[in-house]
């Protein structure tokens, strides 16, 4: 089994796409109007509408309603990531901070709420 991606689930599928794009510096692939796949060299994270999950059952996927998934990327330089972003980011968990397990983070939420990790591992 390979982990293939991640997907948020969201009402406003332009508006996510605008965020991620700058942020990993990377332009989405838009195989269908109502989805998109952010390819970074480690993961993919794939951007639905929520029209993609219209079969589901009422209420088993809601966009904008994460409270317990943090979407990570891990980074070279967490502060100069922080500082290329910074005048765009709407909403600032948690400013450039060494975590007491020795990474370097800074939290972010994207303009659905979830919880962004830029983060970097300690030096060996």
């Amino acid at each position: 089994m390979n982990f293939a991606s991640i997907r948020i689930v969201t009402a406003d599928l332009d508006r996510l796409v605008g965020f991620y794009e700058p942020l990993t510096q990377t332009t989405a692939h838009r195989p269908a109007p109502v989805f998109a796949e952010i390819r970074t060299g480690g993961a993919v994270l794939a951007i639905g509408d929520a029209a993609t999950v219209a079969m589901l059952p009422g209420g088993a996927v809601e966009p904008a309603s994460n409270r317990s998934v943090i979407v990570e990327f891990e980074v070279d330089d967490v502060d100069e990531e922080f500082a290329r972003l910074r005048d765009d980011l709407d909403d600032v968990v948690l400013e450039p901070t060494t975590m007491p397990w020795g990474n370097r983070s800074a939290l972010v939420r994207d303009p659905d709420g979830n919880v962004v990790n830029l983060f970097s591992r300690p030096a060996d």
